[in-house]
């Protein structure tokens, strides 16, 4: 997960991608 985010972070900076991240995190939290 922290390679994921560390890439994630450093090709959009966070712009917009995070809410992405959050979405997926909770559809597995949700599934689990």
């Amino acid at each position: 997960m922290n390679k994921m985010q560390r890439k994630c972070n450093s090709n959009k900076k966070g712009n917009g991608f995070t809410l992405i991240e959050l979405l997926i995190v909770i559809a597995v939290i949700a599934v689990l």
